[in-house]
């Protein structure tokens, strides 16, 4: 059924109507410069110790502090649903963090075990990602070594380089360091191979900036009590930078990253679009805990529609040019996308 109008006394104004195309939602859906699908999205988990698990973040309602046997219960869905890959973030015990982070190079530490429980569960089924940083094994907080109040960049590449293997000894399908120290990239991509994992990815946390935005993440894997009033912005970047950012990504992709990232996520749109636009490399961003704790509390408040807003925040980055988006929201959008 067409709708007339009725021109004016100048006549129909344009010949060039953008609007025909919005008109119906096939035609929408047939011109349509980005799209979201359940395969974009990796979904990050928190683990914790213990058996049949659940403990809700506070900062982050809705996302839970799992047992491994819990988490490998949840990840099922997420395989039923095609995410295409989890990233797994522990809680490690306050009894086992110490200032020179021995944990993380523990072959048998809570992550290495849950890596091992996820594979032997669904193989190939699903993508593993595992963090490469000192901050959840660390009694101060920082994500590197700390001499004289300084986090010293050498000598962390040297335990990140033990870390980053023994994760891939344990399965680990993608090492994703997100430290910053300088050179750490081509470092633990010359561990890995020469201990045997030339398979094993490297997603570099290219464009990490100092945020205000991790705070809820800090909590889940018990960290911000231990950095206490310190901050990361030695290493981590300054929100003000954008070209610097660009000489961290073609850095680390010059030392053998197979994919980067940027994180934040939102906030820091304006940096994915350049960096893809520059480099065209699989380019990654983080929605990170307060982008969802964010929209999260807007939602619970009636003053957001969650689902909308949740997808309509995904999609942002596809259009800004990421070819994948961890967030808390993977399995709730995969399953919104699913319809």
């Amino acid at each position: 059924m067409s709708t007339q109008e009725t021109a004016g006394p100048w006549g129909q104004f344009p010949s060039t109507r953008l609007r025909r195309n919005r008109r119906h939602g096939w035609s929408r859906r047939l011109v349509a410069e980005s799209s979201l699908s359940a395969s974009d999205l990796i979904w990050p988990l928190f683990v914790q110790e213990g058996e049949s698990a659940a403990v809700e973040i506070g900062s982050m309602p809705g996302v839970y502090r799992l047992s491994i046997d819990q988490a490998v219960a949840q990840i099922g869905d997420a395989v039923e649903l095609g995410i295409s890959a989890i990233a797994l973030f522990p809680a490690t015990p306050a009894k086992l963090k110490t200032p020179d982070a021995l944990e993380a190079t523990n072959p048998d530490n809570l992550i290495c075990r849950a890596i091992r429980e996820v594979k032997r569960a669904y193989g190939d089924a699903i993508g593993v990602v595992a963090d490469v940083a000192l901050d959840p094994y660390s009694s101060h907080g920082q994500d590197g070594l700390v001499k004289n109040g300084y986090v010293v960049n050498d000598e962390t590449i040297e335990v990140l380089i033990t870390q980053a293997i023994i994760q891939a000894d344990a399965g680990c399908d993608i090492i994703a360091p997100s430290d910053m120290m300088d050179g750490r990239i081509g470092a633990i991509r010359k561990g890995l191979d020469k201990a045997g994992h030339h398979p094993v990815q490297l997603m570099a946390y290219a464009a990490k900036y100092a945020s205000a935005f991790y705070g809820p993440f800090r909590d889940a894997v018990g960290s911000s009590g231990n950095l206490g009033s310190g901050d990361k912005r030695t290493y981590q970047m300054n929100p003000a930078n954008s070209d610097e950012a660009l000489r961290e990504v073609a850095l680390d992709l010059a030392e053998g990253a197979d994919m980067v990232m940027v994180k934040p996520g939102m906030p820091y749109l304006d940096i994915v679009a350049r960096v893809k636009s520059t480099f065209a490399a699989p380019t990654f961003a983080y929605q990170v805990s307060g982008e969802y704790a964010m929209l999260t509390a807007a939602a619970a408040n009636g003053w957001l529609d969650r689902e909308a807003v949740m997808l309509e925040s995904l999609l942002a980055f596809k259009r800004a040019g990421a070819d994948a988006i961890l967030t808390y929201f993977a399995l709730e959008a995969a399953r919104a996308l699913r319809g």
